[in-house]
């Protein structure tokens, strides 16, 4: 943790801000505040996996080592998010005087670990249903953990790169090549019979956001600190902070609070990147445990036995009478998901499979009792039926009227609450790997952010307008479900508040960043397609 620790009194020459203020920062406070973050989350994350596993018999120790180190990648790449991404939130507070650099990452940290807990979860599943949907029924499987692997430590080098440069480059970016070039690995290594590459559609989708942040960091951030200039009369906003003194308290206090804001809600975001690919790790090593979330309440297992007899009679009324169902009815969904084609049979199929669930949960009575051995097939026959109605839902074919779609939107709800969970202890442990990401590597990317990308020091305006603008489009983002690059928003907004004041870009970092952004996905994308190919060897 050399960033926490007080420097040494002689400077280098040429020595950045940075340097200056950390020569008189204390790192005491903020190592008491991290350890004791580290021994709490540690001890309750330890009290709920043995009460997960305690029932759990899984034969031998190699599951217990693979979940370990498929773990460990998973919040090592949060980790590595949280020193390289979050820098940007406290880069303004430091660099105005509003907090010391000990005080604002560890602040910084706590808000991201806020964020994550009360996170509504909808990107971790967004990122989800990018990967091939062979690969997520066959999680447990050695193609499936080669995924899961390839696509994290593929992400996971590119950010250590891209940091050790000190380039702002995105977590999300990166873990959206690296989706990709699974995606296209697994149908290359395949073929296309039967096997799907990249849902193109869902990646265009993220992909879109990802290509519009920094379009809108700057552009918003450029017209706020113009708007605020002619509203706001007040011309200490406007002024570059002088010496190491803090900014009056009216200021300060907006500046702290863009900070807060801006880590609670990066938290909130790519907190859940992570999040949805360790429950693909659980559901592959212990499924018994985790396949099924077995905190569902009687009360609705019996709403989603009603709501399943209404959306069967639903999807009878549009079933091909002269279709023939497969002996696998799961298998031809799965193809429908693959190919975005209503097949004759998809409709027939979809009707066994809800039938079949609901004759599953009426006999077992609740999700914990459904034998381990069946807990898996359970949980995919679930997400395959949910996906295929989101999917028709989605391209209007067939075309359900208001009231039916009402019914299929409410049954797969109700099949979401046994799929799509994540146990408070993940939650817990990506917010204790962000955080203390945050507290450790900050140093590298708040320098660039600080000093490298404006020729004059950032005022206390600049700042403020950057980070609202970031806080405000990370929250629309949550809200809809998408994963948005902090990095990409909060940079241009610097950049565009700079524009905008005239006080002059400097070209070779904007340039330097701007080449990380072009060269993210696709380099993420080959890292991760050959580690998938590379890890594929060692298992089918």
């Amino acid at each position: 943790m050399s960033d926490l620790a007080t420097t040494v009194e002689t400077l280098p020459e040429g020595a950045s801000l940075l340097d200056r203020k950390m020569k008189k920062s204390s790192a005491w406070v903020s190592g008491a505040v991290i350890l004791a973050a580290l021994l709490g989350g540690l001890g309750y994350i330890g009290f709920h996996v043995i009460g997960d596993l305690g029932n759990v018999t899984l034969g031998s120790t190699w599951p217990y080592l693979l979940l370990a180190t498929a773990l460990l990648i998973a919040l090592g790449f949060e980790f590595v998010n949280g020193f390289h991404d979050t820098a940007n939130a406290v880069a303004t507070v430091i660099y105005t005087h509003s907090l010391e650099p000990n005080v604002a990452v560890v602040w910084s940290g706590l808000c991201n670990l806020a964020g994550v807990l009360t996170s509504p979860l909808g990107v971790a599943f967004t990122i989800i249903t990018l990967l091939p949907v062979e690969l997520i029924l066959r999680v447990s499987t050695g193609s499936g953990f080669s995924m899961v692997f390839a696509l994290l430590v593929a992400a996971i080098l590119w950010n250590l790169g891209t940091w050790w440069l000190g380039l702002p480059a995105s977590s999300s970016h990166t873990m959206v090549g690296s989706i990709i070039g699974v995606g296209v690995a697994n149908q290359l290594i395949n073929g296309t019979g039967g096997t799907s590459g990249v849902d193109w559609e869902q990646a265009t989708k993220v992909f879109k956001v990802l290509l519009i942040s920094p379009i809108v960091g700057f552009g918003c951030a450029f017209l706020l600190f113009l708007l605020s200039k002619w509203l706001i009369r007040y011309p200490e906003l406007y002024k570059a902070p002088k010496d190491n003194t803090p900014p009056p308290w009216p200021i300060r206090g907006l500046l702290i609070l863009t900070c807060t804001g801006v880590s609670f809600f990066h938290g909130s975001n790519d907190g859940q990147k992570g999040m949805g690919l360790i429950m693909l790790i659980l559901i592959g090593t212990v499924p018994t445990a985790y396949a099924l979330n077995h905190a569902v309440s009687a009360r609705e297992i019996q709403t989603f036995i009603a709501v399943s007899e209404q959306a069967a009679t639903v999807v009878n009324a549009h079933v091909d009478k002269n279709a023939v169902l497969g002996p696998d009815a799961r298998a031809d969904l799965t193809d429908y998901l693959r190919t975005k084609q209503l097949q004759p049979v998809t409709m027939t199929a979809l009707r066994e499979l809800i039938r079949d669930l609901e004759g599953d949960v009426k006999a077992y009575g609740d999700y914990k009792s459904v034998p381990p051995a069946q807990q898996t097939n359970v949980r995919n026959d679930m997400y395959v039926a949910s996906e295929a109605i989101r999917l028709m839902e989605k391209s209007h074919a067939p075309a359900f009227t208001a009231a039916e779609t009402k019914i299929l939107t409410s049954y797969k709800g109700e099949v979401d609450k046994a799929t799509k969970f994540i146990p408070a202890w993940v939650k817990v442990a990506v917010a204790l790997a962000l955080g203390l990401g945050t507290m450790v590597g900050w140093k590298r990317i708040v320098v660039t952010v600080g000093e490298k990308i404006g020729k004059e020091h950032l005022t206390y305006a600049q700042g403020a307008c950057a980070e609202l603008v970031a806080m405000c489009t990370i929250f629309a983002a949550d809200n809809f479900g998408l994963p948005v690059s902090t990095t990409h928003v909060l940079s241009s907004g610097v950049a565009g508040t700079m524009a905008a004041n005239g006080s002059g870009l400097q070209i070779a970092t904007i340039r330097n960043i701007a080449a990380a952004w072009v060269f993210t996905l696709p380099a993420a994308a080959l890292l991760s397609g050959t580690l998938f190919w590379l890890f594929r060897q060692f298992g089918s």
